[in-house]
């Protein structure tokens, strides 16, 4: 197995110095324009200037993701000064970047203390592909829904992440990847918007977005606002495993596309894989997604099925699968299981993946197998949990040995 690059915090200079980062100034990303307007009006800006302000803020943080007042060269200087004084655009701090040797890219990035508690860490991966690439976005540090085949879910709950601090892993990952515009483009000259490294984001990361709709909410609306970050909301995909009560508010105040994390189609077995099931069980759910607001089979709901073995991998478990989901506009992707220290379960054998899609795919649903990524730096589906929790050497040494005795299999 080729050797993974890993950039420690000390090697890797942050986007914007940690000082001012760490600082109790509040930030000015992840505002509303009504709040960033609120914020300046607080702060003296006459209110003729106000709405002209907002629009200059909004234009220098999302379309081209400047982190220092300093660079805003049509703001007037004392306005930046006042700016700087208050208020704080600065990116969190990258604790250690990884590349995995198949390309994909892993953050683990700190954010400061907020009141009495203490500084947090959560992860951010990049997966670039042909024709396009996926950023992975963290909405809680750790997780309460403690699925049993998660690596995720055995880092308890610490706190749900603000929306600046979900955006600023898409505007972080813009500035490592060199997503913004050149900083010498003209003021007021046509950014380009082709071409872009992240094409997509989805709620995939640490934590469970429907438990945090509020501050996911904000920050997808941002990152879709036409007149910013402007990605498409078909681009942009939340995964949930099943909170009920908030699936028709995200498609309905959001917008986004919707994935749900099904694993079983029994409710015994999903009750053990993915506990929140006993909460609202498969019926419940699966009733959810058929009125999920614009439905269609242009907006299908996307299915995350991991295949375990000998757990939910049967043929009978395939055409359960199908029965579970007639009628609704749906693609299924079949991801394979990815190991990492301590789990008791094992990957489906790839023969066995093989005959369940050709099941589900003679049923007439796409069912894509998803290639394995950036299984050597823990960034693959299921294998993300901050260094807060750091894995002991022997962990890590013995993870990789795994890796290496298994590096055919997917080949």
């Amino acid at each position: 197995m080729a050797v993974m690059e890993n950039v420690i915090a000390r090697d890797v200079a942050p986007a914007a110095p940690v000082a001012g980062r760490l600082s109790e100034k509040p930030s000015l990303i992840g505002l509303s324009r009504e709040d960033m307007a609120a914020a300046l009006r607080e702060k003296g800006v006459p209110e003729r200037q106000v709405k002209m302000r907002v629009s200059q803020l909004w234009n220098w943080l999302y379309v081209r993701g400047v982190s220092d007042f300093d660079a805003m060269t049509n703001v007037a200087k004392d306005m930046r000064e006042m700016l700087k004084t208050h208020f704080t655009i600065a990116r969190p701090e990258i604790v250690e970047e990884q590349v995995s040797n198949d390309g994909t890219r892993k953050w683990l990035l700190r954010y400061p203390a907020r009141g009495a508690g203490r500084p947090v860490e959560v992860e951010a991966v990049y997966i670039p592909e042909e024709g396009r690439g996926t950023l992975c976005i963290s909405s809680q540090v750790g997780c309460t829904l403690t699925c049993s085949f998660c690596h995720t879910g055995t880092q308890r709950l610490v706190r749900n992440l603000t929306a600046e601090e979900i955006l600023s892993q898409l505007l972080l990952a813009r500035d490592r990847l060199g997503d913004f515009p050149d900083r010498d483009v003209p003021v007021g000259a046509m950014v380009p918007s082709s071409d872009r490294k992240i094409t997509n984001i989805v709620m995939m990361g640490m934590g469970e977005p429907l438990y945090n709709f509020e501050n996911v909410k904000q920050a997808l609306l941002i990152a879709s606002d036409g007149d910013g970050l402007s990605l498409s909301r078909r681009r942009i995909t939340l995964s949930t495993s099943g909170v009920v009560p908030e699936i028709f508010r995200t498609g309905d105040e959001i917008g986004c596309m919707l994935a749900i994390s099904l694993h079983a189609v029994r409710d015994e077995l999903r009750d053990m894989l993915v506990p929140i099931n006993k909460k609202y069980p498969l019926k419940e759910l699966i009733d959810a997604c058929r009125n999920y607001p614009g439905l269609s089979n242009a907006r299908r709901i996307t299915f995350e099925y991991v295949m375990l073995k000998d757990v939910n991998d049967s043929l009978e478990d395939a055409k359960a699968l199908v029965q579970l989901l007639k009628g609704v506009p749906a693609k299924i992707n079949l991801i394979p299981f990815n190991p990492w220290p301590g789990t008791n379960y094992q990957c489906s054998d790839w023969a066995q993946i093989e005959k369940f899609a050709d099941f589900i795919n003679q049923a007439g649903y796409a069912s894509p197998i998803r290639t394995p990524r950036g299984r050597d730096i823990l960034a693959a589906c299921g294998q993300l949990k901050s260094e807060s929790e750091r894995m002991r050497k022997t962990e890590r040494l013995a993870f990789e040995a795994m890796m290496i005795v298994g590096h055919g299999e997917d080949d």
